[in-house]
């Protein structure tokens, strides 16, 4: 799911850079295998340190790297990704913003694709739920703290997340053609994908459901997402401010 996502967030996003006067054929050339690379080396290495004690204490190394195993943390991948992209882009010469504007609406449907794989992979699962809408997992799936088994009806917070990244995708693309300065869908995505997450993360179960210590009031995902928050409403600002101003609003000399 993670490779679909790849593919139709590329395609929407050679499809942007085309109308907008950017060859697409940089865009194959960001993603793979940089951004690719990128990202998945980050999403890993976050989930390592922040799961080290449960998963990987004591354990072969060689584990580290068995990623089809699950176990990507979605900031880190973000993280990397963006990193990798912008050595690329300055490699390649070509406009920061406007080629982030073009991956922006992309990153929320490869997610999508993402999470859909959390659901099939039974991690990152909710909250225990009686509604109709609940769904159940494997008996034996999840793991108490006490070593117990969880068999009961959860939140569905894998496909409330997808529902809601396929929102963001239609809306930043609707807006890409509306955009009054380069960065803005980008920054638009941080801010909006915190939001999403924080609200999404009300119904996640696993935090304090797996064996490991409740993390609190808030979340990692949570915590994260305020630094993501800050960074796009900070992002929105500077380059607002630096943008220049679109023709119909020069006024005319006379």
């Amino acid at each position: 799911m993670v490779g679909l996502g790849f593919v139709f967030g590329l395609w929407a996003a050679a499809r942007r850079a085309r109308a907008v006067g950017i060859n697409p054929d940089h865009m194959y050339d960001l993603v793979f295998p940089w951004i690719l690379v990128g990202g998945m080396l980050w999403a890993r290495l976050l989930y390592v340190i922040s799961y080290w004690d449960r998963d990987f204490a004591g354990q072969p190394f060689t584990d580290v790297f068995q990623i089809w195993r699950g176990g990507l943390v979605f900031y880190g991948g973000l993280l990397g990704a963006v990193l990798a992209a912008m050595y690329r882009i300055r490699k390649l010469k070509l406009p920061l913003w406007k080629t982030a504007d073009c991956f922006a609406p992309s990153i929320a449907l490869g997610h999508a694709f993402g999470r859909i794989g959390c659901l099939l992979n039974g991690c990152c699962f909710g909250r225990p739920s009686d509604l109709p809408w609940a769904v159940n997992f494997p008996n034996n799936q999840i793991v108490l703290a006490d070593g117990s088994y969880l068999n009961h009806a959860v939140h569905p917070s894998q496909v409330y997340e997808t529902l809601l990244n396929l929102g963001l995708f239609g809306v930043l693309t609707w807006l890409h053609g509306r955009r009054k300065f380069d960065g803005q869908i980008f920054a638009l995505y941080l801010i909006s994908y915190a939001l999403i997450r924080g609200f999404t993360e009300f119904f996640r179960g696993d935090y304090n459901v797996l064996s490991q210590p409740a993390r609190g009031i808030l979340t990692p995902g949570q915590w994260s997402g305020f630094v993501v928050l800050a960074a796009g409403i900070a992002l929105m600002w500077i380059l607002k401010r630096g943008a220049k101003p679109d023709v119909k609003d020069v006024p005319s000399a006379k």
